[in-house]
């Protein structure tokens, strides 16, 4: 009888060991999971791993402690972990989904744009320029959209060599960051829409003044899923619905569905196109969602633009017509008239505006007459030939 106890509570020792030997196992491998998601940004995955690790976990124990004693206790049992790994996995596949969903400039690859990249993409000159420069490089940055305009302007003005979009004379960057970039002195010239308030403000507080030079036309442009009924809107409907008051498709000629709006971040050429367009109409809450940092820290930021069938966008007609090419979405017509280069040249299109070389306080002695040059029919072509409208015609 004693003999009996005692390999019993030698059994139950045994399995006490094995359950702590499984849990350590448990929390090594969880850890590392947890570490490789959180450094791929994939937190979404987190309560998935989490809920799994446990429900493996526990069968492990059951198991081990021989609790499935019935085939009824094995049933409950993975009922219960079954729905619970299902809730688990809504948020995994809610953000599988979205991340399935097209977004406009997900195609765009600034690289194909360098200056004498071979096979070229940007405009040439059919003539030889009439201005050079071959020293003291004036420093070049700008927004996306306009990186193959001022890359055209390089090619035809600079010496050939290689210009990377991240680490030359010649770069490309988001607004805010061109316009950081000028006001800390780290380039002479930036190509972009014209300055947000604070913009403006942080120049003047770091004792500067903005030098608006401007050099083409741009339409700012509306677009939806292809696939939306509304082809059209007024400019009093956008406003209506970026302040808000109109959140239905179906108020605006539609089909009976919510209207996601989608904004830019604060400070982007587009953005603060949008704030002009608004006036003094305060604008809706952006849609946010949560971004993975580094190391898996989180922060919001404003949700980039999906393009789900009742979304609606913006950004200027360029960038959605000739850099990205998105089958996917089309332009909205404003007050009747299309965003055409046509349209923008005889101020048809309402929400045409203007697009700047900016400079503030440089010593490069280039400066000047690289603008006059920009001006010049030479400069005026590249910018026809790239897709814009001159500002002299």
């Amino acid at each position: 009888m004693i003999e009996v106890n005692e390999r019993k509570q030698k059994s139950l020792s045994e399995k006490i060991l094995y359950g702590v030997f499984g849990l350590i196992c448990a929390i090594f491998i969880t850890s590392i999971l947890f570490f490789l998601l959180a450094l791929t940004g994939n937190m979404h995955y987190i309560s998935l791993l989490i809920n799994g690790v446990i429900v493996l976990y526990l069968f492990y124990l059951f198991h081990l402690f021989i609790f499935f004693t019935t085939k009824k206790r094995k049933l409950w049992f993975l009922g219960i972990m079954g729905i619970t790994l299902a809730i688990s996995a809504i948020s995994p596949v809610k953000k599988i989904y979205e991340n399935s969903i097209p977004t406009v400039d997900a195609e765009l690859n600034v690289w194909d744009y360098q200056p004498f990249m071979e096979p070229l993409k940007i405009a040439t000159l059919e003539e030889e320029s009439t201005f050079k420069i071959t020293e003291d490089l004036p420093r070049l940055d700008g927004a996306t959209a306009l990186y193959p305009l001022y890359a055209s302007f390089a090619q035809a003005v600079y010496p050939e060599k290689t210009y990377e979009p991240y680490s030359s004379e010649v770069m490309v960057n988001t607004t805010p960051d061109a316009y950081n970039n000028l006001i800390q002195g780290k380039v002479d010239m930036i190509f972009v829409a014209g300055p947000s308030k604070g913009q403006i403000n942080h120049a003047k507080r770091n004792g500067m003044e903005l030098k608006l030079t401007p050099i083409g036309r741009e339409a700012f442009v509306f677009f939806v899923h292809q696939k939306n009924e509304v082809d059209e809107l007024s400019l009093q409907q956008i406003q209506d619905i970026y302040s808000g008051s109109i959140n239905n498709w179906q108020d605006v000629g539609g089909s009976d569905d919510s209207i996601r709006a989608f904004q830019r971040p604060e400070g982007s050429g587009s953005q603060t196109a949008l704030e002009n367009l608004m006036g003094e109409i305060p604008l809706m809450e952006a849609p946010t969602e949560d971004i993975v940092s580094g190391m898996g820290g989180i922060i919001e930021e404003v949700a980039q633009y999906k393009n789900y069938k009742n979304a609606i966008g913006y950004t200027f007609r360029f960038y959605s017509n000739e850099m990205v090419k998105n089958d996917q979405i089309k332009l909205l017509n404003i007050n009747g008239i299309a965003p055409t280069i046509e349209n923008i040249r005889n101020n048809q299109y309402p929400i045409a505006s203007e697009f700047y070389l900016v400079t503030t306080n440089t010593d490069n002695p280039h400066v000047d007459e690289f603008i006059e040059w920009i001006l010049s029919p030479q400069g005026q072509e590249l910018v026809e030939k790239t897709g814009y409208v001159p500002i002299i015609e």
